[in-house]
């Protein structure tokens, strides 16, 4: 069956029984019909230990830390532990573009997958209006005589389809572009503010624009925090849902890890942390982009540390970093896999400078090989990593037993859980580590621009903030080109953007861009609906 009829099979339980075996009651949520709810409890005191799953560099066949996720909190289910997964929900271009949805796939799914990897409660939709609402008013106070003397915006649109024709427009008196929502600062913000109070906050302090001195301008100055936060009330609660086997599912927020920062709401996983004994969460791309966001951003403003990391990694990725091509990825090959290792070597040492115990799951499929999977757990075992084999694709709960009992033995470990840079650090040297310790380059290029927007934010006492690296999801460098473990290389900084609502300042590394094109043949051409049913959504 496909994963959309797997999910439509499901044996679903009304979403009041899964929030009452979370201890809350029909006072503390709002429900979105009989599968969906809008939890409306603030957090308590945090009890329970959290496992942030990530994976090695991606590659266009899909590493399935989502799927990885579900499973393994099933797993814990399964041997009774009281366990809650948060989750970032899917953005709708990469489902309707090249990537597919995110609520996981085969028998580790959260459902309904249908209106997850879609519109949902709305949360993406009253993003996507706060964002444009606030870029309408700053056209509408330029129109209207400009008091603020605003010379340059630097708040651009957003859009959540991939439209490679709006990477650049015109408006009537200057230029614009889009962002995609899961790129905007604002989706940013919402998964880094701890209250609505915090969230008002954020909104205000978003920088819109500079005068002609370089002046900051904040959208506070447009007074329209108050109308923002308003069309983000409701989208700030966070979303109950349940997998394939009713395992509750939290899921909020989904800011892109390539552009942002990549990791589900803090107050969903607060949530989580209050409710469960085991948080499972999730930190989007490789170890190099969300994890290391998760790590020095997330973290930082949330005031909590992951107590075990899974890192998750596949036979047919192995194979992609050993330059292995389309044709021959699922043909056996024990070289190539061992070839691909380096890869797989390059996350776990980056994750060890955090001082977080770490398990490596080897994401199985059935394409893969005994002899394939040997490699991997000979040399773990070689490097004394904790490692398990996954089947929860293919088994569901049952297929990540092993792999929720090695976790289970890890969060015993002591942790000694530290950034890779102090707030005090200078922006440049930041950089220069981030790009030296994560990314493995020797050395750092910047652009002219670069360098000014850097003096700027020093001039404005902002080299505290914590820094987002924006760069290609397929390899550790700036090059996508540059498989496995590349070294001793220049890695270039094009440009600096502020995400003063957020608390972060962005990184762009080589050519990256926040607005994504579509496929020649993108996922659209396979989703219809027939009967009433909707089908081909994966």
């Amino acid at each position: 069956m496909t994963d959309i009829e797997i999910a439509r099979n499901a044996n679903k339980k009304d979403i009041r029984q899964v929030a009452s075996s979370l201890g809350l009651s029909e006072e503390d949520y709002i429900l979105y019909g009989t599968d969906k709810a809008k939890i409306i409890q603030s957090s308590k005191e945090a009890h329970g230990k959290l496992i942030l799953v990530t994976a090695i560099s991606p590659t266009p066949y899909g590493e399935g830390k989502t799927t990885v996720s579900i499973g393994l909190g099933d797993a814990f289910h399964q041997l009774g532990k009281k366990v809650v997964l948060a989750l970032r929900q899917p953005s709708m271009g990469p489902v309707f573009g090249m990537k597919g949805g995110a609520a996981g796939g085969g028998y580790s799914q959260v459902i309904p997958m249908d209106d997850i990897n879609l519109h949902f409660t709305g949360d993406f939709h009253a993003i996507t209006a706060a964002n444009d609402l606030l870029c309408a008013a700053i056209d509408n106070h330029i129109y209207h005589g400009n008091e603020l003397g605003i010379d340059e915006v630097i708040f651009n649109r957003c859009l959540d389809v991939n439209d490679r024709a709006l990477r650049r427009i015109q408006l009537d008196h200057r230029k614009e572009k889009f962002n995609i929502t899961a790129a905007s600062e604002i989706m940013a913000l919402f998964c880094l503010a701890d209250s609505l109070d915090d969230l008002k906050e954020m909104l205000g302090n978003i920088v819109i624009g500079y005068t002609k001195e370089k002046k900051l301008i904040y959208a506070k100055d447009l007074h329209i925090e108050g109308s923002l936060v308003t069309l983000l009330k409701d989208a700030f609660y966070p979303n109950l849902v349940q997998t394939l086997e009713n395992t509750p599912a939290i899921i909020h927020g989904g800011p892109f890890a390539n552009i942002a920062h990549g990791c589900n709401s803090i107050v969903a996983t607060k949530l989580g942390l209050s409710l469960g004994d085991y948080v499972i969460t999730e930190a989007g791309f490789g170890a190099d982009l969300g994890c290391e966001k998760f790590l020095d951003i997330k973290c930082r403003k949330a005031g909590f540390s992951p107590d075990a990391i899974v890192l998750v990694a596949t036979i047919k990725a192995l194979k992609y970093n050993a330059g292995v091509g389309k044709n021959d990825i699922l043909l056996e090959n024990v070289s190539a896999v061992e070839e691909g290792l380096c890869n797989l070597d390059a996350h776990v040492q980056n994750l060890r400078l955090f001082g977080i115990p770490v398990v490596v799951c080897l994401n199985a499929y059935d394409t893969d090989t005994d002899d394939e999977h040997q490699v991997v757990l000979n040399w773990c075992s070689k490097n004394d990593i904790p490692v398990a084999i996954s089947w929860a694709y293919r088994d569901g709960g049952k297929g990540a037993i092993s792999l929720a009992e090695v976790v289970d033995k890890v969060l015993t470990f002591p942790k000694d859980f530290h950034y890779l840079y102090e707030d005090g650090d200078s922006i440049q040297d930041k950089i220069y580590q981030l790009a030296t310790k994560i990314y493995h380059a020797s050395q750092v290029e910047y652009s002219d621009q670069a360098l000014e927007k850097i003096q700027l934010l020093e001039e404005n006492n902002l080299s505290y903030l914590p820094i987002c690296g924006a760069k290609t999801q397929y390899s550790l460098s700036d090059d996508a080109k540059k498989l496995g473990n590349p070294k001793d290389y220049t890695i270039y900084v094009r440009d600096i953007e502020l995400y003063h609502g957020a608390g972060f300042i962005t990184v762009l590394f080589g050519s990256i861009l926040r607005m994504p094109g579509l496929p020649k043949h993108p996922n659209y051409e396979k989703i219809d609906l027939v009967d009433g049913k909707i089908i081909g959504l994966s």
